[in-house]
């Protein structure tokens, strides 16, 4: 039974981990989908947890908070838009951008705002998410099997969680069952087709472009006001980019891509776990380095499956055709 209760634990820290990796995948989903690159996951999510956090701070409501990361993810995504689609800029260079500005902004802006080296004033609990108690919690404790599921899996998590896990098949509904999803595919597969139709290459991808922003803007949010108490500075850490990897092994699908930030999430619980499970002046000075390097090993491979997956060595991930490419409208 312990050994049940530590996996359900362990289970429970994926979740917890991958719910931005979770939303920041199927932000990327949309801009992907529909033609365009977009790299700068990371930095939407690092600035949408700023605004987060300052303004939950500022207005005592975790709700301001969200809604000015939502705000502030698809100012990003429009800003990124602007410059690839309207301007026809290099995709990648334009992300970058938007990472670096990202950077930098949120630490200027806290240290004048706030005067603590970058980052925001700690947060009470009526200034963000809290976990949210479901029904039959106490009836269903004491069940064996059951209750731990449910007690430490189903329930206790915050309202973002159970979003992020949601955006999962409302994702897959909208891209795969909807005339919106349907243009949206077409526009990164066939954008001369879709102009030929009589649509708008510009505002589908515009469009795309609005729902990465807010989506970010959620996981932003989780990052500052839910699983964190305040904005600490670079606090995205690279899950941006973890998500992206994720995505493209998941081969630009919701589910599988699903899967893979469950799991890219449980490696890093797993890692952070075996930090503290080993003694290392139990062992000799050989085994003492490899018990050392281990959790940074578990660490990096998200990014070997992805170089694998590239490289052809688990299966293929063929991007959508135009992806990257910038449409000019014939005269």
């Amino acid at each position: 039974m312990e050994l049940y209760t530590a996996f359900i634990l362990q289970l429970d820290a994926t979740v917890r981990i991958s719910v931005p990796l979770i939303l920041a995948g199927m932000a990327g989903i949309f801009s992907e989908r529909s033609g365009t690159i977009n790299i700068a996951l990371e930095g939407k999510m690092l600035g949408s947890a700023f605004a987060a956090a300052a303004l939950a701070y500022a207005t005592g409501s975790p709700w301001m908070g969200l809604l000015g990361a939502i705000g502030v993810g698809v100012a990003l995504a429009l800003l990124h838009g602007f410059a690839c689609i309207t301007h026809k800029g290099n995709q990648v260079v334009s992300g970058v951008a938007i990472n670096i500005l990202a950077s930098g902004l949120t630490v200027i802006v806290g240290i004048a705002l706030f005067q603590q080296g970058g980052q925001t004033p700690q947060l009470s609990n009526a200034e963000r998410f809290t976990p949210i108690t479901l029904p039959l919690v106490e009836a269903l404790a004491g069940v064996p099997i059951l209750g731990p599921f449910y007690v430490e899996l189903v329930s206790g998590h915050n309202l973002l969680v159970y979003i992020a896990l949601a955006s999962v098949p409302l994702t897959w509904w909208v891209v795969a069952r909807t005339r919106f999803g349907l243009r949206l595919r077409a526009v990164g597969e066939n954008p001369e087709a879709v102009d030929t139709a009589g649509l708008s290459v510009a505002r589908m991808r515009y469009l795309a472009q609005i729902c990465t922003g807010a989506l970010c803007g959620v996981a932003g949010a989780y990052l500052s006001i839910a699983q964190s108490a305040a904005f600490i500075r670079e606090m995205s850490a690279g899950r941006g980019f973890i998500a992206l990897a994720a995505m493209i092994f998941g081969k630009w699908r919701p589910v599988p891509t699903m899967l893979a930030c469950l799991l890219f999430g449980f490696l890093e619980a797993g890692a952070a776990r075996l930090q503290g499970f080993f003694d290392p002046r139990a062992v000799g000075p050989v085994m003492r380095k490899v018990l050392t390097a281990l959790p940074f090993l578990i660490d990096a491979m998200p990014f070997i499956l992805v170089v694998l997956l590239l490289a052809g060595f688990v299966g293929t991930a063929t991007a959508p055709r135009a992806i990257g490419e910038p449409y000019i409208k014939e005269r």
